[in-house]
């Protein structure tokens, strides 16, 4: 077999050529030396844990070595993430607690992020639950010349808020994406609304229902759903959504539970 491919087709190209050295130098009297890096030594009736040989060559065996690919990463989604932008992120959580630090540090190292680094900054600072640093990092993003809205980004943002229950923050978001044009998805709605229920603020939760009518999506169930459910203590708004729910999904049933649960006669 040619050298070339022996080389070609071997997962470890040191040792094929080493292979193919000890061959050629076999029949020869004189002995071989290798450097040490290679480590050549006897064989001897020892095994491996598995109960087998190490590979051998001849009369060698040859210590395996690492054949040079990439490793993974040590940190799952870390290679998705520049240095960069994990430096930026760090520091936006040290500097966090102290607003002068923390606008000093944007100024100098997170508006000279490249495009995809404040994207990545953006979605890391979500998925860690940073969501006071999501909001700056997405400030920072409106700022620049390449920014276009997107629905999706602010769903991303106002679900994470709601679900934060930081309710002001997500409204002034809200506020900002209907002036951009923009209507949030039938799971933006749900999750804005299970947000102010849970806050204990069914008459906002109730404004985002009437938002969720004039939207030019057609509606679906889930966010009904949910404030036919959070709404069960407050029987006057439930009704109203109640049948406004039977005329849109008129096949589809809504359970009533006792009154005496809540305690209405």
């Amino acid at each position: 077999m040619p050298l070339t491919s022996i080389i070609s087709k071997s997962r470890s190209p040191i040792l094929a050529c080493a292979f193919l050295f000890i061959k050629q130098h076999h029949s020869s009297t004189k002995s071989i030396s290798l450097p040490k890096p290679f480590l050549f030594f006897p064989s001897s009736p020892t095994t491996t844990i598995g109960g087998t040989n190490p590979q051998q060559f001849g009369r060698e065996r040859v210590r395996a070595y690492h054949d040079g690919r990439p490793r993974g990463p040590l940190w799952r989604g870390k290679k998705l993430i520049g240095k960069e932008a994990i430096f930026v992120i760090s520091g936006l959580k040290r500097f966090k607690d102290d607003s002068e630090k923390l606008e000093k540090f944007i100024k100098t190292h997170v508006r000279r992020l490249l495009k995809m680094d404040m994207i990545a900054v953006l979605n890391e600072l979500e998925r860690q639950q940073e969501v006071s640093l999501a909001v700056e990092m997405f400030r920072v993003i409106q700022k620049q010349d390449w920014y276009t809205p997107d629905v999706y980004v602010y769903k991303d943002l106002i679900i994470a808020l709601g679900r934060c229950k930081k309710m002001d923050d997500a409204m002034e978001l809200w506020g900002n994406m209907r002036k951009e044009g923009l209507f949030p998805d039938s799971q933006t709605y749900a999750e804005v609304i299970r947000g102010f229920l849970a806050y204990g603020s069914p008459a906002d939760a109730m404004n985002i229902f009437e938002d969720m009518k004039k939207s030019p999506d057609p509606p679906e169930e889930l966010p009904f759903r949910i404030l036919l459910k959070g709404l069960l203590p407050h029987p006057l708004l439930r009704n109203r959504v109640k049948q406004d729910f039977e005329e849109i999904f008129p096949d589809q049933r809504v359970y009533d539970p006792p009154e005496e649960i809540f305690g209405l006669r």
